[in-house]
């Protein structure tokens, strides 16, 4: 896992806010937000968060979309996943 990605899961939201904000304070020029499944609106709810509350400056660079296969119990899965840069 690279420095500037936060993979987003099942921890509130507040949590994976404050480590995007984290990363921009340390001097991080983007951040990648990443979620997969169900928690890909909480990783939206995260980046709308960090730009209107917390780091104004921030700007949504890009936005891809795609699926993942998973392995799972029953075999594999396909999964939808998102990633969200985030660039001062």
């Amino acid at each position: 896992m690279a420095e500037n990605e936060i993979y987003v899961g099942k921890k509130p939201v507040m949590n994976y806010v404050l480590a995007v904000v984290t990363q921009f304070n340390q001097g991080a020029k983007e951040v990648h937000i990443k979620a997969r499944g169900k928690a890909i609106s909480k990783a939206v709810d995260v980046a709308e968060i960090v730009r209107n509350r917390f780091v104004s400056d921030a700007k949504v660079k890009e936005i891809t979309i795609g699926t993942e296969e998973v392995q799972g119990e029953n075999g594999t899965t396909k999964v939808s996943a998102i990633d969200i840069v985030l660039a001062k």
